[in-house]
């Protein structure tokens, strides 16, 4: 593909270098200049934290044969430093958008190729997706998942180092996704990408909102902030709206975002336990799994699964809403359902044997940990203690912080406070900040910075009957540092605590 016809759709301010007949043969796209090589397009843009411009003559050196970039000044400069270049200039701001269209062009459309369902909110995205994915399975639809977790392409799984990834990165996987046989593509659309243009032009046929409670305020500000990022998902700011929105209209938010999303022009399918086109009727629940019979506008069916928990039964209620709109029955639902037993790092249990439960989960806002320890509290009764492990991560909004002490304190016997990625932050600062909110709901706590040490000491305090929740982390396999990143995982130091604590009373 020349140069010119991968600018299509593009909005370009101005162009210099070999005109359209000689212009240069694009072979990649990327905007990483450590990614480009030979007959490479590099797209430099102002990110969040450096300047993708200041690299521009690494990329020429490396044989980039076409430059976008969105600073009028270095284009000047470029333009008449390396004339043999092609080099377009695009708005300043508007990077990610001319990332997004020419990266489409170049990868052939695949979003195109593709049923699009994207998943936002709070809380749930991850479950609801992997829901949602398991549904599309058992009906043989071939799937393109991404997500916080992993990616999976075709039933190929990959590593994801970004829930969303940027529109290059995320078109590649379609594209592969395509060429295997994938019709759906099911992702988790974080705030953070929506804020950025990170899947501008991205034609969404089904969105899915399930809650907003207080996070990512370091990045947005204010919840009004947050909620308008969610808000671009259904009301068409970057690009069309969805066909339907799937939401959770019990959640305030939720019940606004319905509207917005009408008058946008999508079909509503709302959810919720007691309200809604579709809900759950006549709830069994145990820390085994549970059932309950779900209502749908296409008809209703008994849906049993290994998930359990209030938050499972919204989440369920979303994938289904979303599955209903990709045309699946209410029993093709119930089929898909049975095939997942879990998420890795959602209430997810560790085993060894011991006669307490271990349950290692990503819980990491104030609305999520009173979420896991009412679930916990449901599941010991007045017979065993809820033990509650977390802590707040570094460089993230401080004001959570004293809230998820509180939440922690409230829903349990006794917690554990410890470090969870404390990145460049002194994680001594960070408990400090958690501290008074705990201090407040009188629970005893106890302060260790260690989270290794801190899994042994909650096990160990566990006796017959109680539950320890180590919260936090959930799938994650390494634990971020000032100086870097180590392998850690809660669910490997939890089995090796269960072992020694449970040998040393045999």
């Amino acid at each position: 593909m020349r140069f010119e016809e991968i600018l299509s759709g593009a909005e370009v301010v101005r162009r210099a270098g070999p005109n359209a007949e000689d212009g240069p043969v694009i072979r990649g796209v990327e905007y990483d200049s450590r990614r480009v090589g030979p007959g490479s397009l590099f797209l430099a843009m102002q990110g969040e934290t450096t300047d993708g411009n200041r690299y521009i003559g690494r990329a020429i050196e490396q044989g980039a044969a076409g430059i976008i970039t969105d600073s009028a000044l270095v284009f000047a400069t470029t333009a008449k430093q390396h004339a043999g270049i092609a080099i377009a200039e695009v708005p300043a701001g508007s990077g990610r958008r001319a990332m997004a269209a020419v990266a489409a062009n170049f990868f052939g459309h695949p979003e195109r190729q593709l049923a699009l369902s994207g998943v936002t909110g709070t809380n749930g995205k991850t479950t609801t997706s992997f829901l949602l994915e398991a549904m599309l399975s058992s009906v043989d639809r071939k799937t393109v998942l991404v997500g916080t977790i992993e990616n999976h392409v075709a039933g190929v799984v990959r590593p994801a180092p970004h829930t969303t990834p940027e529109s290059r990165d995320l078109l590649a996987l379609f594209r592969e996704g395509a060429d295997n046989g994938a019709t759906e593509a099911v992702m988790e659309v974080s705030s953070h990408a929506l804020a950025q243009g990170r899947v501008f032009g991205m034609p969404y046929d089904v969105a899915i909102f399930t809650n907003l409670t207080q996070d990512h305020l370091d990045y947005h500000g204010t919840m009004e902030s947050y909620f308008a990022a969610k808000q671009m998902l259904f009301n068409g700011e970057l690009g069309a709206p969805p066909r339907v929105a799937v939401i959770n209209i019990e959640d305030a938010y939720g019940a606004k975002l319905a509207e917005i999303a009408r008058e946008a022009g999508a079909q509503v399918y709302s959810y919720g336990l007691r309200a809604g086109e579709f809900r759950v009727e006549d709830a069994d629940m145990t820390a085994a799994g549970m059932e309950f019979r779900l209502k749908t506008p296409a008809g209703a069916v008994e849906i049993r699964t290994r998930l359990t928990g209030k938050v499972n039964l919204y989440n369920l209620l979303s994938a289904a809403g979303a599955a209903v709109a990709r045309g699946l029955s209410p029993e093709q639902i119930a089929k898909g359902v049975k095939t997942l037993a879990h998420v890795p790092g959602r209430f997810q249990t560790v085993d060894e044997g011991q006669r307490f439960t271990v349950v290692v989960d990503y819980a990491h806002t104030d609305d999520a940990l009173r979420n896991l320890t009412s679930l916990a509290r449901e599941f010991v009764g007045s017979s065993g203690r809820v033990i509650t492990l977390f802590g707040c991560g570094g460089d993230r909004d401080r004001a959570k912080r004293p809230k998820m002490g509180r939440a922690a304190g409230e829903g349990s016997d006794f917690v554990v406070l410890t470090s969870d990625n404390p990145r460049s932050e002194d994680p001594e600062a960070i408990i400090a900040d958690v501290v008074p909110g705990l201090i407040e709901t009188g629970t005893r706590f106890v302060v260790e910075p260690d989270r290794a040490r801190a899994i042994r000491l909650s096990v160990e305090a566990a006796h017959p009957g109680d539950i320890v929740l180590l919260a936090g982390k959930g799938h994650e396999r390494e634990q971020i540092l000032r100086h870097g990143a180590i392998p850690f995982d809660d669910v490997q130091v939890a089995a090796a605590a269960i072992r020694e604590a449970v040998g040393a009373r045999a």
